[in-house]
């Protein structure tokens, strides 16, 4: 599947045009105030090709995101790179340019994603995490019916000791019973 509509957005597969919108998104100090570092052009572009790559893969992956014909960031769904006690898993994910906050879009997108997820792919579970201090992405979470167990948080491998990012909330969600 190429393409998946909601009630006001369009989840679809990566075009051209769009990196360079997503490489403002991700040069945002704003937007990546919960990740540890903004991202170069560069890296922002070797990230949509590691999305695209995965869709090829895996048959799913990180969809751009479009309200009112406009690219407004990406959420879906994707394989953690790293080893926790929680993986391997499938997350769900989301990151909107700051225009996009407050409209209930990143709720919306992850909701479409997480249907697609259990219905089209069959999953049985979806995780989402992210730093303490992220509340804004802890509350979509919330929105979604995903639900915290404090034990199942963890430092993340990839930020080092003492890194302010380090400590991370698990959230799950399992498939809806039929």
């Amino acid at each position: 599947m190429n393409l998946i509509e909601t009630g006001r957005l369009v989840l679809r597969r990566w075009r051209e045009d769009d990196k360079e919108p997503f490489a403002a998104l991700n040069a945002d100090p704003v937007v990546m105030e919960h990740f540890p570092a903004t991202l170069t052009r560069e890296e922002s572009d070797m990230f949509v090709e590691r999305i695209e790559a995965a869709f090829d893969e895996r048959g799913f992956g990180l969809w751009a995101v479009e309200a009112d014909g406009v690219f407004i960031g990406f959420t879906g769904l994707q394989v953690p790179r790293f080893a926790a006690h929680f993986t391997p898993c499938v997350e769900i994910g989301w990151r909107l340019a700051r225009s996009a906050w407050g409209h209930g879009y990143a709720t919306e997108a992850a909701r479409a994603s997480l249907e697609h997820g259990f219905g089209t792919l069959g999953l049985t579970e979806v995780v989402s995490f992210t730093a303490v201090p992220n509340v804004r992405s802890q509350a979509v979470m919330r929105r979604l019916g995903m639900t915290r167990d404090p034990g199942e948080d963890f430092d993340h491998p990839v930020l080092p000791e003492g890194h302010p990012l380090r400590r991370h909330v698990l959230y799950r969600v399992r498939r809806p019973a039929c």
